[in-house]
């Protein structure tokens, strides 16, 4: 799994890649997150178009990323899941917890 991240209108964009399956990959996500909350930034966009897959792992990522910016009062937004992904966000029930948006303007709006 790759990934990017940049900090753009108070938001941190984290663009995943491949599987997320809470490998090594899991600690570096976690800790560009810490980063960017030591820098005031409440608010996350994770990019998931590119997941291909999620383990139960990843979903841990995922559910942390989420709790780690609504303990400072931020929010976290999923981009573009895949229809497989989307399916798994809907089994898990997580579409109900994650605001699930489109592009990056429904968010920054």
């Amino acid at each position: 799994m790759n990934f990017t991240k940049e900090i753009k209108n108070n938001h941190l964009i984290l663009r995943l890649s491949g599987d997320l399956i809470g490998e090594d990959n899991g600690a570096a996500i976690i800790e560009a997150v810490t980063d960017a909350i030591q820098q005031k930034v409440l608010n996350c966009i994770v990019d998931i178009s590119g997941l291909r897959y999620i383990n139960s792992s990843g979903i841990g990522v995922l559910i942390t990323i989420l709790t780690k910016f609504r303990n400072k009062g931020g929010e976290v937004s999923l981009m573009r899941p895949s229809e497989s992904v989307q399916k798994l966000l809907v089994i898990t029930k997580l579409n109900a917890i994650f605001h699930i948006v489109q592009n990056e303007e429904e968010i920054i709006k």
